[in-house]
């Protein structure tokens, strides 16, 4: 198996599952509602729904680093205003964070052993590095997400 295929396997494996350490990302957030999603049971922490936004950003961005140069996210890019809770603004939430994480898949798929050894745009983080660092990155809120998913409301 191919270097990208690996990394690939491991980025599906993080966010769909199954995954050696507990739920992944998708598993968590199968029966989260948009109230659950937007609580916020723990002061001074981000919401679920914060969460998902700040991860579907960083997919985005890693996925631009892969074809071009991207762009150091703004404060409101790392971090999107939650405007609208609704269970439909929810559920189009959930649908664009899929949708970037297939997006981010695909693009790692294809990458050559050389692309993977090379340095993305005026980074100074391998671009193998990186694509580890994605995969932690949504654990990382995976367990978070667990942690908020078990808290009370407030």
């Amino acid at each position: 198996m191919s270097r990208a295929a690996q990394i690939t396997q491991l980025l599906h494996k993080a966010y769909y599952g199954p995954a050696w350490h507990g739920p992944a990302v998708a598993e968590l957030l199968s029966a989260v509602t948009a109230a659950q999603a937007a609580a916020r049971p723990a002061a001074g922490a981000h919401s679920i729904w914060q969460l998902c936004l700040h991860m579907t950003a960083w997919k985005d961005e890693v996925r631009r680093r892969l074809t071009g140069p991207g762009h150091k996210l703004s404060a409101e890019e790392d971090w999107p205003p939650l405007t609208d809770t609704s269970e439909s603004a929810w559920r189009l939430t959930i649908e664009r964070m899929n949708a970037r994480q297939q997006e981010l898949e695909s693009a790692v798929s294809s990458l050559s052993p050389e692309q993977l050894a090379g340095t993305p745009g005026e980074g100074t983080r391998g671009l193998e590095e990186l694509l580890h660092a994605i995969i932690h990155h949504d654990l990382y809120h995976a367990g978070q997400i667990a942690i908020l998913k078990a808290a009370p409301a407030a």
